[in-house]
Parts: C-alpha cells; structure tokens; sequence
C-alpha cells in the first residue's frame, strides 16, 4: 500500500499546479518496483494537494464540516478526478497497468461526519487479482446529516490496509519523516501521546489533518507503516526500512 501525498506531487500553495518532477520520480520508482519484482501488488492512495485542498477550503467542506451544493461537491470531486488522471497518465507511461478507484462512487459515512466510513473493497480486491494497479484518492464521501464531507487519503489507506491485508504501507511526502520538535526523523513511533507535542499543523491548506492526523491514521494499522519523503520511496519499495516507522 503506497500514499503518494498531495504535497508531494502538486504545488501545494498553488491552486491546481502539479510538481511534475516529483510526480515523475515517484511514478518511476513505482514503474521499477514493479517491473523488477519487489513488489507484486500494489495500490496506491494519492492526497488532494493544491487541487481538491484547496476548493474544499474555499467551500468550507472538511473530513467534518459537509455540503448540499451539488455545485461544491462537483468543484472538490472534479479536481480530484483531474489530478488522479495526470496520476495515471504518467503510471500509464512507465507501463504500469493503474485503473482509478472514485471513493465518491464507493463510500458512505452512514451514521454521520463522527461515524465510521464504509468503504466497500470488492471492486479494488478485484482489480488486483486481475493484475491492475488500482488508484484511489481523497475526495467526497456521501455523509449522513450533512451531505458531503472530505474522506482523506490517510484515512482511506487504513481502510484499504486492514480491509485487504496489506503486508506494508508507505506513505511518501515532502519530509524524510515524522520529525520532532528540533526537526529530527523520528526514528520509531509506537504511541500519539509520545509525539504529540511535536507534531503540527500543515503549513498550507489542508483540510485533512495534517501530519498529526497521519500519524494517528497509522497507527491504527495492524501492519508496520513508514512515512518517509522522496529520496525513501525506492528504499521502501525494496522492502527496506525508510523513514519513520509507525507500528
């Protein structure tokens, strides 16, 4: 299970901007892990950077606060979808076979923005037994009493971790890893409380929780994580240790 974050691969202060480079580089170690053998299946989350971020802002939708306008949603989803599309072009490139997985389409929050979500795993369990790359992201989740909220990725790759029995997941972003307060990788994190005080907010738009709230996400994962920034990706898909290590 691989998260490819939205600061990662877009200019996140920039409404809508890829950061091609990266986008390259991690598409091109995916494509290798692939072709080499290390990996054998995989799916891959990618987060909203400055594309769904930033219109979820400006409506004020969030994982908690939700909308009616059919117009908002539209704004949040398209972008998504859009960005998930230059995603899959640049797999498609490599000759990895990526097909996209629209949470949208798929999940629920039935008991409400508080209440579990409900994302069903048949259709992605079966892309990858067919030999696809499935390709999911944050986007809107229809949401019980409040219409349509913000499910995350973070979020979403601990539902598809625990649902499909991944054996590890990476999640890949701007920093080497979870840092403490003097800006060091932590090394290892067994508990919130211990890493608490050091974890912040992100420092653009983010409507998903920021580093804190990936760090509790993973936790909750029965396999060990690592969060790690570019320079880690092809280590942890060679199955090395990269980053921090969440377990």
């Amino acid at each position: 299970m691989l998260k490819l974050g939205g600061s990662l691969i877009t200019e996140k202060d920039r409404p809508e901007t890829l950061d091609d480079d990266a986008l390259a580089a991690a598409c091109d170690a995916v494509a290798d892990a692939l072709a080499d053998g290390p990996v054998g299946r995989l799916v891959v989350v990618h987060g909203g950077g400055s594309f769904g971020h930033h219109h979820a802002s400006e409506h004020g939708v969030s994982t908690t606060a939700g909308t009616h306008d059919p117009a908002a949603v539209m704004d949040v989803h398209g972008a998504m979808t859009s960005l998930n599309r230059a995603v899959l072009d640049r797999l498609h490139e490599r000759g990895v076979p990526a097909v996209p997985v629209h949470p949208l389409s798929l999940s629920a929050r039935p008991e409400g923005p508080d209440g579990d979500l409900d994302l069903p795993l048949s259709s992605t369990a079966t892309l990858l037994d067919e030999g696809f790359v499935p390709v999911l992201h944050g986007d809107g989740v229809a949401t019980a009493g409040a219409g349509v909220t913000v499910v995350s990725g973070d979020e979403l790759v601990v539902e598809l971790a625990t649902g499909l029995g991944a054996q590890r997941v990476g999640v890949c972003s701007t920093v080497p890893g979870v840092l403490d307060a003097d800006g060091d990788v932590i090394p290892a994190i067994d508990d919130f409380e211990s890493v608490a005080d050091a974890l912040g907010a992100s420092d653009a738009t983010d409507v998903s929780g920021g580093m804190a709230a990936k760090v509790r996400e993973l936790l909750a994962l029965d396999a060990p994580a690592h969060v790690f920034g570019a320079e880690g990706l092809a280590p942890f898909l060679r199955g090395e240790d990269a980053g921090t290590r969440i377990d």
